[in-house]
């Protein structure tokens, strides 16, 4: 894979994983639930710890990581119908947008491990956030299920 592919890619990563983290922090902010802030501030930390590790692996292969966003408002949107939940006060409502934003989030990794030819030691990293990924969209999903 060429080197601006790969930065094209990891940027994306990145823009959806910043997308995740600043969802999670408002939903932490805003929730009155104790047992949800928890949930919700350990997914806003790992986010930030994805991001540090992926712009590690960026500056490693001499690859920029993009001060602004360009990637999909889509991501933006999954985020910005939080607010709208969190106003609500409605636990469900809120781990249903948290859940939409997992989703995007899963599928930007799925495309990230589909692409060839990444660098084994970021191949391994993208492998590991993927599947952190998936287990926060599996827990807020369950958590949402449970919701009354």
């Amino acid at each position: 894979m060429e080197a601006k592919a790969t930065q094209a890619l990891l940027n994306e990563l990145i823009e959806t994983l910043k997308d995740g983290q600043k969802g999670y922090a408002d939903a932490m902010t805003d929730v009155e639930d104790a047992g949800l802030k928890e949930t919700f501030k350990h997914y806003a930390v790992q986010r930030a710890g994805y991001i540090t590790e992926i712009e590690d692996q960026m500056f490693k292969l001499d690859l920029k990581p993009e001060e602004e966003s360009s990637v999909t408002s889509a991501v933006h949107r999954a985020w910005i119908d939080l607010k709208a939940a969190l106003t609500s006060k409605d636990n469900k409502a809120v781990l249903n947008e948290c859940e939409r934003g997992e989703d995007y989030a899963k599928k930007a990794f799925d495309t990230a491990l589909k692409a060839e030819g990444l660098p084994a030691a970021l191949k391994a990293i993208i492998e590991k956030q993927a599947s952190g990924v998936r287990e926060a969209h599996d827990k807020i999903k369950a958590l949402r299920d449970a919701a009354k």
